[in-house]
C-alpha cells in the first residue's frame, strides 16, 4: 500500500499482517507515516496503490462509515467528541443500525422506542465501564482530555467492532488516567478483540503489546516482540540515527577530526541546503 503527497511518499508498506485477538503496537519516529497509514486503513484517506482485506473481503476503497460497518473503528489523536451534546448521547450515537435514524421510521416512535431503550442501557453500561457514569448528563465539551479519550473509546465499542484502532491513546492524558486507559486496552484483548495502536511511549509499548511493528519513512522496517526491539539495529537507527554510538573525536583546539569531522560536514551541508530551500528558519 502506498500514498504520496506531491513528491513525498508518506506510506510505502509492502506487506503487513495483523494477528487476530492481539494487541499490535505501531511505532516510529515523527513523520514515519503512522497516522497516514491509519487513515488509509480506515477510509479517511485513499491510497495510490495496493489493497488490504479483513476476513478475505477487500476494504481498500471504502468510505469510513462502510469500514466501520464491517467492523473496523478508530479513535483519533485529537478527540472528536461532539462537545455540545451530552456524554450519554455521544455514546448512544455509536450504536449501529438504529431504526430511529431512518426518516420514515422516525415519525413512528413505537417502531424504535424499544431499540432506543436497549441502546441507552448499553450506553450506561459502557459509561460505567469507563468510569464516566457520573458525567452522563454533562456536555462532552466539559470533559478533560483524558476523559474524552475514554469517551471516544466507549463510543467506538458501541459499534461492537472486530478491530479497534487507537491513534496515540495516551497523548495528553494525565498520569492518573494513564493506568486506567492501559487497563481498558488490555481488557479489549481479553474479550477477543483485535487492537492496533500508535504510541511513542516505549514503556507503554512494552507493557501491553503482543507484537510491535516499526515504521520509518513510510515503510515497515521491523516487526518483533516488544522485548526484542532494543536489539534490532534498524529500530535503534530509526530513532537515534546510525551514528548514535559513534565516539566523537576532536583535536587539541576543539575541532572535529576523522569520522566526526565528516559527520559535522554532512550536518552543516544539510542545514545549509535546508536554509536555501526555506525549510530552516
Amino acid at each position: 500500500m502506498s500514498r504520496s503527497f506531491g513528491g513525498l511518499k508518506a506510506v510505502d508498506v509492502e506487506h503487513l499482517e495483523i494477528e487476530r485477538g492481539c494487541i499490535t503496537g505501531l511505532i516510529g519516529p515523527n513523520g514515519a507515516g503512522k497516522t497516514t497509514f491509519f487513515n488509509l486503513l480506515t477510509g479517511f484517506d485513499q491510497h495510490d496503490t495496493g489493497s488490504w482485506t479483513l476476513d478475505g473481503r477487500e476494504m481498500g476503497r471504502l468510505h469510513p462509515h462502510r469500514v466501520a460497518r464491517r467492523g473496523v473503528v478508530r479513535t483519533f489523536q485529537l478527540t472528536k467528541a461532539l462537545a455540545r451534546m451530552s456524554v450519554l448521547d455521544n455514546v448512544r450515537l455509536g450504536a449501529a443500525d438504529q431504526s430511529g435514524e431512518r426518516i420514515l421510521k422516525s415519525l413512528f416512535r413505537f417502531t424504535w422506542r424499544g431499540q432506543e431503550r436497549e441502546v441507552t442501557e448499553r450506553a450506561h453500561e459502557m459509561l460505567s465501564r469507563f468510569n464516566l457514569a457520573a458525567k452522563a448528563d454533562d456536555l462532552a465539551g466539559s470533559l478533560s482530555g483524558g476523559q474524552r479519550k475514554l469517551l471516544e473509546m466507549a463510543r467506538a465499542l458501541m459499534t461492537e467492532p472486530k478491530v479497534i484502532m487507537l491513534d496515540e491513546p495516551m497523548a495528553g492524558v494525565n498520569p492518573a488516567l494513564t493506568q486506567s486507559l492501559l487497563g481498558h486496552i488490555k481488557s479489549l484483548r481479553d474479550e477477543g478483540m483485535t487492537v492496533v495502536f500508535v504510541e511513542h511511549d516505549m514503556d507503554v509499548i512494552r507493557d501491553i503489546s503482543d507484537w510491535v511493528v516499526v515504521m520509518a519513512q513510510g515503510a515497515v522496517i521491523a516487526e518483533s516482540t516488544p522485548e526484542a526491539l532494543a536489539d534490532n539495529p534498524a529500530v535503534v537507527d530509526a530513532y537515534l540515527g546510525s551514528h548514535h554510538d559513534q565516539v566523537l573525536e576532536f583535536d587539541a583546539d576543539g575541532n572535529p577530526v576523522g569520522a566526526t569531522a565528516e559527520l559535522a560536514e554532512r550536518i552543516e551541508n544539510a542545514m545549509a541546503n535546508a536554509a536555501k530551500s526555506g525549510d530552516l528558519s
